[in-house]
């Protein structure tokens, strides 16, 4: 009889703890719309409630992105993270890895197109890209209207199965700046150049790659910032700021 009173007994506790979390939980949670409100007054929120996430948050980098994982959940997230003035702060730890490892960029191994003095973007580029022939375009079109850049480009071989030969082949041409503008024209080499030193440069190139973690293109880094994909607002933004004529001191 006393062992079965002590069962109840426990069986009740237990009861009214898991009362007591879900009311705990209540509160928090609407602790946390509140707040959540408050801090971001000028986004409309349809939906809150808990997330499958719990436990501390950890913030990693693979392939030149930002991941954050939480070991208690045993979570990945591919997110980008603000804080309540609005400022992207995935993007800046993005940045300032990225800042870290241009070091290991040796500028004698990239392809230089553009006139000097002009600003430079270092530019991680595949041939078979439909997304970097657009940049090219862009970058194109830009020069035509006077705002040129000097592209110091490096080739990703590792995408599209097509990709290495082509960037021999553009490597390989006496003019390589031609070379690249048809290579991403469109146009099917012929025949397809191959040499030693072209083939050396495009390892090296593949050594470059894996050591900024690029897993995308176009990957372009603007004054060390990095942006993923053919993001045409943001390089646009960057090439007026860059040609902007600069205000004498005051």
């Amino acid at each position: 009889m006393i062992a079965a009173f002590a069962v109840i007994a426990a069986h009740s506790a237990s009861a009214a703890e898991s009362e007591q979390l879900k009311t705990d939980l209540a509160a928090t949670a609407r602790a946390a719309e509140a707040q959540l409100h408050q801090s971001f007054a000028n986004l409309q929120f349809e939906d809150f409630g808990p997330a499958p996430v719990t436990g501390p948050l950890f913030q990693a980098s693979a392939g030149g992105r930002i991941l954050y994982y939480a070991p208690q959940s045993d979570h990945l997230m591919f997110a980008t993270i603000y804080d309540r003035n609005g400022v992207n702060l995935t993007a800046l730890a993005q940045d300032a890895s990225a800042r870290r490892k241009l070091g290991s960029l040796d500028p004698t191994q990239a392809l230089t197109i553009g006139p000097p003095g002009a600003p430079t973007v270092i530019e991680f580029t595949d041939p078979d890209c439909p997304y970097c022939r657009a940049l090219d375009r862009f970058w194109a079109a830009k020069a035509a209207e006077g705002k040129p850049v000097r592209r110091q480009i490096y080739f990703v071989s590792g995408i599209h199965p097509q990709a290495a030969s082509k960037a021999e082949h553009i490597l390989c041409s006496k003019d390589q700046a031609a070379a690249f503008r048809a290579t991403y024209a469109g146009e099917a080499p012929k025949p397809v150049l191959a040499c030693k030193d072209g083939a050396a440069h495009v390892a090296k190139n593949a050594e470059a790659v894996k050591a900024m973690g690029i897993s995308g293109t176009p990957t372009v880094i603007l004054d060390g910032r990095v942006i993923s994909g053919f993001q045409q607002a943001e390089i646009e933004a960057w090439l007026d700021e860059k040609q902007a004529p600069k205000k004498p001191p005051s």
